[in-house]
């Protein structure tokens, strides 16, 4: 469950519940202090502290802009993650599923693939699912950078899996 679900219903659960979710999500699941998610939210600190803390119950309207924040945080919404194309075993040398690239949280999605078929239509399937970037072997790049719209960076050495989801984070913030 994502964390905009987990929020959503414990607004259904009780208050208490709200403020102990909202306050996991915002710290463990969003990496973000409570000023900085008040700020992207563009909700009042103050609001948000009083919500957190039992002082107020938030309004339809705060509540809908929490939600909404942090369905764009996560990359929950549509086209809000960068793809990996790669065999299983790269893949499993990815600890985090999220990572903090140029101040905002990206979200990693996985696309298997053991041949240079399987690759391709993942790549296809990748930007049809909204991927905003790609990153795969040296093998398929030189392809898929023709048939794409979206910016490809190539994993050289295993290590440089992380470097080359930043490289192309950093496409996606200069755009």
């Amino acid at each position: 469950m994502n964390a905009a679900d987990k929020v959503t219903d414990a607004v259904f659960e009780s208050d208490e519940r709200l403020r102990e979710v909202l306050s996991k999500v915002i710290k463990d699941e969003l990496g973000l202090t409570a000023l900085e998610f008040a700020e992207k939210a563009e909700i009042p600190q103050s609001t948000l502290y009083k919500i957190m803390s039992g002082k107020r119950e938030p309004n339809m309207k705060t509540l809908r802009q929490i939600v909404k924040t942090i369905k764009r945080i996560e990359g929950s919404e549509k086209g809000n993650f960068i793809a990996v194309i790669a065999a299983r075993p790269v893949l499993d040398n990815i600890n985090e599923t999220k990572r903090k690239i140029c101040g905002n949280l990206c979200t990693i999605r996985e696309y298997s693939a053991t041949s240079m078929e399987e690759a391709i239509i993942a790549a296809v399937r990748a930007e049809r699912d909204g991927a905003k970037a790609l990153v795969c072997a040296p093998i398929v790049s030189p392809t898929v950078e023709k048939i794409l719209r979206i910016p490809v960076a190539t994993i050289m050495p295993k290590d440089s899996l992380i470097e080359a989801i930043e490289l192309v984070a950093k496409k996606i913030s200069l755009e």
